[in-house]
C-alpha cells in the first residue's frame, strides 16, 4: 500500500545489525549547518564570558557530535581566533578577519556543549571551555 504522506530517510535509520542506542551520541559533518550554527552559539557564549577587547570567531570545527534528547545537544571541538572586531563596535562575525599582527594573534581550543529545542525556539551553551 502506497502513502504520499509517509516519508522515511534511510540515512537518518541505522541498519539492523547496528549497535547503535536510541538516544546515543552520533558523529556529525563539521559542514553540517547544524553544527556550524551551534558552533557559532558557542563563540558568542565565549565572547560574551571573556575580558578581551577583540572578538573570537570559529576557525575551525574540528569533531562534531549530536545527540537526540528533548532537542538537540551538540558537542563540538572547536579552535577559534581572534578577529580584528572589537566587542563594542558590536560587529557581525562573519564580517571580522582573524588578527594579522602577530602580537595580537591569538588562538583557542575550545569544548562546547550546545543544546538547541527548535520547536520552543530556545538555544544555550551550558559548557564553553577554552584553553
Amino acid at each position: 500500500l502506497y502513502s504520499p504522506f509517509c516519508v522515511v530517510s534511510a540515512a537518518s535509520v541505522p541498519p539492523p545489525h547496528s549497535t547503535m542506542k536510541p538516544g546515543s551520541p552520533v558523529p556529525m559533518g563539521t559542514d553540517n549547518p547544524g553544527v556550524r550554527r551551534a558552533a557559532r552559539l558557542g563563540v558568542y557564549r565565549y565572547n560574551n564570558s571573556s575580558n578581551d577587547l577583540f572578538l573570537f570567531k570559529e576557525s575551525q570545527i574540528k569533531t562534531a557530535m549530536v545527540q537526540v534528547v528533548r532537542g538537540l545537544r551538540y558537542m563540538l571541538h572547536v579552535d577559534i581566533g581572534r578577529t580584528v572586531c572589537k566587542k563594542r563596535e558590536r560587529s557581525n562575525l562573519d564580517s571580522c578577519h582573524f588578527q594579522k599582527k602577530k602580537n595580537l594573534q591569538q588562538m583557542l581550543r575550545c569544548y562546547f556543549e550546545v543544546w538547541i529545542t527548535p520547536w520552543l525556539h530556545t538555544a544555550r551553551v551550558p559548557v564553553a571551555l577554552c584553553y
